[in-house]
């Protein structure tokens, strides 16, 4: 679904709507009609979305992003790659991310 609102232009809708439903609901996004709930209160039409999760639309895309962060040493969520140098692993205070790229930016050459 992230990735039909991705081209639909409402990816950060549907992210925070899916994790607010998961995360302070209980909502049973696993449940197909619960996530196309969730999902067309964001504006993404119902039947669209449905469409491409019956036609496995997007599957070739997710596939490749699951690779992709496999090669990236990513096997777990949340993850996240600072700078294209550093990976974070797991949730974290917001202070480890202040000292993350605190660290990349001294790490940083000189420019010339």
């Amino acid at each position: 679904m992230s990735e039909l609102a991705r081209d639909e232009g409402l990816h950060e809708a549907v992210h925070d709507r899916l994790m607010q439903g998961y995360w302070s609901e209980a909502a049973d996004i696993g449940d197909e009609d619960v996530l196309l709930d969730l999902v067309a209160e964001t504006g993404v039409d119902r039947n669209k979305a449905k469409a491409a999760l019956d036609e496995g639309r997007y599957a070739a895309r997710v596939e490749a992003s699951t690779r992709e962060a496999q090669r990236h040493g990513i096997h777990a969520i949340p993850a996240f790659v600072l700078g294209e140098r550093l990976l974070l692993v797991g949730a974290h205070p917001h202070q480890v991310f202040e000292r993350a790229v605190a660290q990349l930016d001294s790490a940083s050459p000189e420019p010339a």
